[in-house]
């Protein structure tokens, strides 16, 4: 028996069929040996054809941490990206294109749409912003009602464009699509014993590995193939999927990164990696996706259907989503952005009080924590600092070579603000520590008497490893400088954290058992060790039956 496989940004299919439920069936895995075919596309493009040979699923850890440059101001976290999908609504892409401009927060790097009409599956990918990648020409080439899309942050340079999602893929059942936001951390080991059975990896991004997955299941449906996919994998995973007349979403079991529901007034099903997407669709928000949930929406009489992965562990919640990456308009994991914000702050300012006279944040993912800091310590909040919107990741410098240049193309002090007083300074996070200390400088630069940092979030002191990109643990000033020793060198007057404790009040002792704090604690939910414990004990149980 023998199948094609192929993965491109453009390819149109026909497509037909009806979901069927998921059997307690053995899915016994099969994959290919690829070739490359050129084709004529601003995207990349292969296809495959295969044989029949067994594969016993074996997993490992990934671990890939991407160092940015430290002279380019850029020394923040950067999720890796953010998905929508739509369903039962005419102008699908067009409402895709509005939600991923939403989401650009989670992604500028490049940008993709996938629709479904009767000629089968298209698509439109490139590299840049949303409104850089799509234009009014463009997106009327995508009819249809049913479309998935995705924004992407890359470092990956020259490779990027053809790590730019949906991807597509085709096979003997027809073809389908998938965007992914997250992590696999047995990516390695998944990808190394599919390259041993004859599969041939182009993409960097481990979101092909879901494609090759799927391919070489023996299930009988998509459907069923995507579940057996999805149990296969470790680490953190909210994705849609779209084909034939169907989309699908899926989040991991421990619901690492987030992703919602909603519906428009004309019954349209939306899904979203934030609800501020949503409301510039106007679809209301009606739940999350629950950790290890598979919602599936088509055109049938059942609408949307729902069942859960085998493994359901307590989840654990990124609390950077909260604390920095998401919109303060969103609700995330069933929370307001902005409100836990705010009660950072206010917290912050109980546990580490000071005298000043002005609060400042440095924007725009410390405002709403220093509005809290503020309001707590019976202070003015003033805009101290100034973003710019216009600037980008790389500039035109001057011959002769101005300090701190990066950051101050990018954040301009009020000097009316500042002269002559004592400053609060309110941040998300320290990572390297650069950015900070050109901070610290350029406030002093502009009259401030005295600085006082105050982050609201903990020291970071660990990498992470499911989907956000952080540099490598010993690069991370907390874990191998005392806050002290931070203060010292970022030369400000007082330096304080949120303590971790102080952070889990927030949300209660209930609650704050769903989120991760690896970052902090270096204590991770899914380890190298319980990974491949789990999956030799899943070996053992296929080979048993």
């Amino acid at each position: 028996m023998a199948f094609s496989v192929e993965i491109s940004s453009i390819f149109p299919f026909s497509l037909s069929a009806k979901p069927k439920k998921a059997s307690q069936d053995t899915l016994n895995p099969c994959f290919t040996k690829p070739c490359l075919r050129p084709q004529v596309s601003k995207t990349l493009s292969f296809s495959v054809s295969c044989r029949r040979s067994t594969l016993a699923p074996v997993f490992s850890s990934m671990i890939t941490a991407q160092v940015a440059n430290e002279d380019d101001g850029e020394d923040k976290l950067h999720e890796e990206c953010g998905v929508v999908g739509i369903h039962g609504d005419p102008e699908a892409s067009r409402l895709s294109y509005l939600a991923l401009h939403a989401l650009q927060h989670r992604g500028q790097e490049g940008a993709g749409i996938v629709t479904v009409n009767h000629k089968g599956l298209e698509s439109i990918t490139g590299v840049g912003l949303v409104s850089e990648v799509f234009t009014e020409s463009k997106l009327n080439t995508l009819p249809g009602d049913i479309a998935i899309g995705h924004v992407r942050y890359s470092t990956s340079g020259a490779s990027m464009l053809k790590n730019v999602q949906p991807f597509i893929a085709t096979c003997k059942l027809g073809s389908l699509a998938v965007a992914h936001n997250g992590n696999f951390l047995n990516y390695k080991q998944l990808k190394r014993k599919l390259e041993e059975n004859g599969s041939i990896f182009i993409a960097s991004s481990d979101t092909e590995l879901v494609l090759h997955l799927i391919a070489k299941s023996k299930a009988k449906t998509f459907l069923l193939r995507i579940i057996d996919a999805c149990e296969k994998l470790r680490g953190a995973f909210s994705m849609v999927f779209v084909f034939e007349d169907k989309l699908v979403a899926v989040r991991d079991p421990f619901g690492f990164r987030p992703l919602v529901m909603g519906r428009r007034s004309n019954g349209a099903v939306v899904f979203a990696s934030e609800t501020c997407a949503l409301d510039l669709i106007d679809a209301r928000y009606e739940r999350e996706v629950c950790p290890g949930e598979i919602v599936v929406v088509d055109r049938g009489d059942v609408g949307e259907s729902s069942m859960f992965m085998v493994s359901h562990p307590e989840p654990k919640q990124c609390v950077f989503e909260h604390g920095y990456f998401s919109q303060p308009n969103s609700i995330v994991f069933g929370r307001s952005v902005y409100e836990t914000r705010r009660m950072y702050g206010e917290i912050l300012a109980t546990v580490a009080p000071v005298e000043c006279d002005v609060v400042i944040a440095v924007p725009d993912s410390g405002t709403v924590a220093a509005l809290g800091y503020a309001a707590k310590a019976g202070v003015p909040f003033q805009i101290g600092l100034l973003r710019s919107h216009y600037a980008k990741r790389t500039f035109i410098e001057p011959t002769q070579k101005i300090r701190d240049f990066a950051v101050k193309a990018k954040l301009s002090p009020v000097r009316s603000v500042l002269e002559g007083k004592r400053v609060v300074v309110v941040d998300d996070s320290i990572v390297r520590g650069t950015t900070s200390l050109k901070i610290v400088r350029m406030l002093r630069d502009a009259g401030a008497k005295q600085v006082h940092m105050r982050i609201a979030l903990p020291p970071m002191i660990a990498s992470c490893y499911y989907g956000v990109d952080t540099p490598r643990s010993q690069e991370l000033i907390s874990s191998k400088m005392s806050v002290e020793k931070i203060r010292k060198h970022i030369n400000c007057d007082t330096l304080a954290f949120l303590p971790l404790d102080s952070l889990k009040q927030v949300y209660g002792p209930v609650e704050s058992r769903s989120y991760c704090y690896a970052c902090f604690t270096g204590k991770y939910p899914v380890t190298e060790t319980e990974t491949e414990e789990n999956n030799a004990e899943r070996e053992r149980e296929l080979n048993a039956l």
